[in-house]
């Protein structure tokens, strides 16, 4: 069984940082991939940033050049650095790592940005 706890949200101002962490149980987090997704109040899921195990990143057309996932395997954690956010960042961001006979999310996380 794995776990993904994630920590990290909090209130934050508009153009203010804030880094979220995944930490994960098992031996899967270093072979498998990893994402951030986010869901706000009345909105669908949607997926933040993605990393491969080989370190490959994606991300949503809206936080790029803003964000950055990474990841650290032998902490079996991983991050979002979250830089200049904006209103539109307030969601639950959650953690999630797939594979071909397994599906894991976290519980998630709040990030409000507000003044």
């Amino acid at each position: 069984q794995v776990q993904l706890v994630e920590s990290g949200g909090g209130l934050v101002q508009p153009g203010g940082s804030l880094r979220l962490s995944c930490a994960a149980s098992g031996s899967i987090f270093s072979v498998n991939p990893m994402a951030w997704y986010r869901q706000a109040p009345g909105k669908e899921r949607e997926m933040v940033a993605t990393i491969t195990s080989g370190v490959n990143t994606k991300y949503a057309d809206s936080v790029k050049g803003r964000f950055t996932i990474s990841r650290d395997n032998a902490k079996n954690t991983l991050y979002l650095q979250m830089n200049s956010l904006k209103p539109e960042d307030t969601a639950v961001y959650y953690c999630h790592t797939w594979g071909q006979f397994f599906d894991y999310w976290g519980q998630g996380t709040q990030v409000t940005v507000s003044s």
